[in-house]
């Protein structure tokens, strides 16, 4: 997209929603003045690759209608057939399934690359209530760090679905649901990171 289409979109945006631009450049959080000079004078001459993301979000339009890149239409999303354990910590396997197709726009609100992202399925209930047997979790494989939220982990070679937790002693794998006690990670112990849970399909029952 040139620089004046960008700019003829996001005024057209603006105006449609009654938004003023010094509301605008604070969001972003720049001075007050900074998107009139963008629009008005082109300077600067693009919107900044956050800046464009943080307006496209905040308009619940694609990014690729402010000059970002262009978004598929759909994504597949492979389907794994191995369950994650949330109960006793058993390897499941299960029936292969076609790829999972998803919009492009609704994956990249993720924040997730579509090609880091798997689906797999959850077995047992010691992450109730967040997390339901039978549950279809997707697992960005792109991030392992082991932050916030719920993990995707193979423990001993056990493929597990916990919160990870620091202790006194190192970490351990704990679960949602009260009746399960904490798993120590003890020093020694094979643990890999496979990917943070960003979503879930759950059955109607």
């Amino acid at each position: 997209m040139e620089p004046e289409q960008q700019r003829a979109v996001l005024a057209a945006l603006a105006a449609e929603r009654g938004e003023s631009l010094a509301a605008l450049s604070r969001l972003l959080g720049r001075n007050a003045a900074y998107l009139q000079q963008y629009l008005e004078r082109g300077s600067p001459r693009m919107l900044r690759e956050e800046d464009r993301e943080k307006l496209a979000r905040y308009f619940g339009v694609p990014e690729g209608r402010l000059g970002g890149p262009a978004v598929p239409h759909t994504v597949a999303i492979p389907r794994l057939d191995l369950a994650a354990s949330a109960g006793p910590g058993a390897l499941v396997e299960l029936e292969s399934a076609a790829p999972l197709r998803l919009d492009g726009e609704f994956v990249r609100r993720l924040g997730a690359r579509p090609e880091a992202l798997s689906m797999i399925a959850v077995r047992g209930d010691s992450m109730a209530p967040t997390l339901e047997d039978g549950d279809s979790i997707l697992v960005d494989t792109g991030s392992r760090d082991g932050g916030e939220g719920v993990q995707v982990v193979r423990h001993e070679g056990v493929l597990l679905v916990k919160r990870l937790r620091k202790i006194t002693d190192g970490t351990a794998l704990v679960s949602d649901n009260p009746a399960y006690p904490p798993i120590p990670v003890r020093p020694g112990d094979r643990l890999e990171i496979v990917g943070r849970v960003v979503w879930l399909a759950r059955r109607l029952r």
